[in-house]
């Protein structure tokens, strides 16, 4: 891929609104940036965390697996997320695995390099600390659901927290585009797909929600929160 078309998506990154250009000159030098085709590897559990990595096109799923073999899905990442940034805080080996669910644009940084890009500029370095921070947040709440939240309010949960991360607020309104598929949202909830066609179908005909195949329409934030436990 041409520099130039690299250095536009590194610019397009949230985290990176505001650097200079020579910052954004040294960033695009110190990064590659790939295709890579549907249900393929990024990187497995026990590697060295050796890279960053940010997505611009496609989704890219993030599996642990448990002590009986079990495949456990942590986090599905979405085009303008990071991934396999918590080599930033901790140099040991890998505990997921990354693989994509559809052909994915992903850029990769050197994690060595980027700790020494952020270390010269302290903006983006508390933007990198304060996202980790909430990404370790967004998990401990995961396994509080799972733990506390019978299936149905985990899967209100989801919809709920997944709105409100990447909805677009229209009116009173939040819309979601694209909408992930059932089985997605049951493996990431750790219930059957029959429970989440349950659940949304029973918050379409309440009119709290509204969904198909491509979009889901939360028409009532407010009602929504109020089925779960306060």
């Amino acid at each position: 891929m041409a520099d130039n078309s690299k250095l536009w998506y590194l610019e397009n990154f949230n985290m990176f609104k505001g650097l200079d250009t020579p910052s954004m000159e040294k960033l695009n030098t110190i990064s590659s940036m790939q295709t890579i085709s549907k249900n393929q590897p990024i990187y497995f559990a026990k590697e060295p965390s050796n890279s960053i990595f940010f997505l611009k096109k496609g989704r890219v799923k993030l599996t642990r697996t448990s002590p009986e073999g079990k495949e456990l899905i942590i986090a599905l990442v979405s085009p303008g997320e990071i991934f396999g940034e918590l080599g930033v805080i901790d140099d040991g080996e890998r505990t997921d695995y990354a693989y994509t669910t559809d052909e994915s644009l992903i850029c990769a940084i050197s994690t060595n390099d980027f700790k020494e890009f952020i270390s010269k500029n302290p903006e983006l370095n508390l933007k990198v600390t304060k996202h980790i921070g909430f990404k370790l947040r967004k998990y401990s709440k995961r396994i509080e659901d799972l733990i506390f939240k019978d299936a149905p309010q985990r899967v209100i949960s989801f919809i709920l927290n997944f709105a409100v991360e990447h909805g677009k607020k229209i009116g009173d309104e939040l819309f979601i585009k694209p909408f992930m598929k059932h089985q997605e949202i049951a493996e990431l909830t750790a219930c059957s797909r029959q429970t989440v066609n349950a659940v949304l179908t029973d918050l379409r005909d309440k009119g709290i929600i509204n969904f198909d195949r491509r979009k889901l329409i939360v028409l009532n934030e407010e009602k929504l929160k109020s089925l779960l436990p306060q």
